[in-house]
């Protein structure tokens, strides 16, 4: 019998749902090749940190490829700076950013629309504002931005600017100690800077003539330092590739060893060219032990509370996944980082359908793969930090424990 040498891990991210008149998305879209993966693999469902513990993507793909998150974690901040291309140095202070829409002090929209390309607002803040330290702001995907503080004297112990709901005001940055004054105040000082320089910036002219909100502030959260953990190919004696469309997922890549295949079409966060990403993930495995591809379009759907969206992405995500049906000598994963529900809006701790399909798998009698049915099958209820493990094994890439 074959054994598998590759890992191809799949991240739906957010497609786990709670049922509206009995449905979940994943239960009524139409998804032959996901189907068909779940009835010759063995399924479960897998909590993304613990039982209760609402994750975010940043911690729940942390335990997913098998690290601790209340040890390695410092906020989501260098994360986000990593994936944008933001090299941070000992001492660095990182924050994630949004490009949102103020009125008269209050923010009425956190994404400013969802606003697609920041480029030359981004260009004009780098140029436009003035600190008395060094700075670099750098745009992500979509509304997302990325910045971190470089000098003396800094702290990432500070509050957020972010008030995280439309219809609030936008918070001053406070320090959580003494040490972090300073930090504090040059975020406040770069936010009433940006805002002078967003407030006349020709884009926003002309979204304001055009009848769309403007991106006049900038909303900062996620502080937190870099802190030296073990590579993924330390850690697993594997050569690892990430595929994603968001900066945070390509950040942890970056952050923990894996190389970054870029996939042009599949740039934006709500994953235009699916089908690109997944041949590149599979033309990867040609000379990488360990693929993640990372999949977002289902998680906005939920955030938004778009159930018909939510369902056709899935439709669509399931015939792009076609390719990977037939992929051999390759263990399929295919799961979610959490779940994001649709009456929600945002992540919840329930969780997340998981399939492993390859060599050796000992199948199950699940046949459809969806989060009721997966609860059925032969892996039964895991953490999201079991799953690498398992992986590992099932690649007969482990040591025995004891003699």
């Amino acid at each position: 019998m074959s054994i598998a040498r590759k890992i191809l891990l799949v991240v739906l991210d957010g497609v786990s749902d709670r049922p509206i008149n009995g449905k979940t998305p994943l239960l009524m879209a139409k998804k032959p090749n996901l189907d068909s993966m779940a009835s010759l693999g063995i399924n479960g469902i897998m909590d993304p940190i613990a039982p209760g513990i609402r994750p975010g993507s940043d911690v729940a793909h942390l335990a997913l490829l098998g690290y601790d998150p209340y040890k390695v974690y410092t906020g989501r901040g260098p994360i986000e700076a990593a994936g944008v291309g933001i090299h941070l140095k000992k001492g660095d202070v990182a924050f994630r950013c949004n490009f949102a829409t103020r009125k008269d002090g209050i923010v009425i929209d956190r994404r400013a629309e969802r606003i697609s390309d920041t480029t030359e607002l981004s260009k004009a803040i780098q140029e436009g504002v003035k600190l008395d330290t060094e700075f670099i702001f750098k745009r992500s995907t979509g509304h997302r931005a990325a910045m971190a503080l470089r000098g003396d004297g800094l702290s990432s112990h500070v509050t957020a600017s972010d008030p995280k709901h439309e219809g609030e005001p936008v918070r001053r940055v406070d320090a959580l100690g003494p040490e972090a004054e300073r930090t504090a105040n040059l975020l406040n000082e770069f936010i009433e800077q940006a805002e002078k320089v967003l407030e006349d910036h020709p884009i926003n002219i002309e979204r304001k003539r055009s009848g769309k909100l403007p991106a006049n502030t900038i909303l900062i959260r996620g502080a937190g330092t870099v802190q030296k953990t073990e590579t993924f190919s330390e850690k697993y004696g594997l050569k690892g590739a990430v595929i994603a469309a968001t900066g945070l997922i390509i950040g942890i890549g970056k952050m923990y060893g894996l190389d970054y295949i870029e996939t042009k079409g599949a740039t934006g966060s709500v994953d235009s060219d699916v089908s690109a990403k997944v041949k590149n993930a599979i033309n990867a495995l040609n000379d990488h032990d360990f693929v993640l591809l990372n999949i977002k379009g289902a998680d906005e759907s939920g955030h938004d509370g778009l159930i018909e969206k939510k369902t056709q992405f899935i439709g669509k995500v399931d015939k792009a996944l076609e390719p990977i049906t037939c992929l051999k000598d390759t263990l399929v994963v295919v799961t979610a980082d959490h779940s994001t529900p649709i009456a929600v809006r945002n992540h919840s701790a329930d969780p997340v359908p998981v399939m492993i399909k390859g060599p050796g798998i000992r199948v199950d009698d699940v046949r459809t793969y969806d989060e009721i049915s997966a609860a059925t099958g032969g892996l039964n209820r895991i953490r999201s930090m079991d799953l690498m493990p398992i992986l590992m094994d099932l690649i007969d890439h482990t040591k025995k424990f004891g003699e």
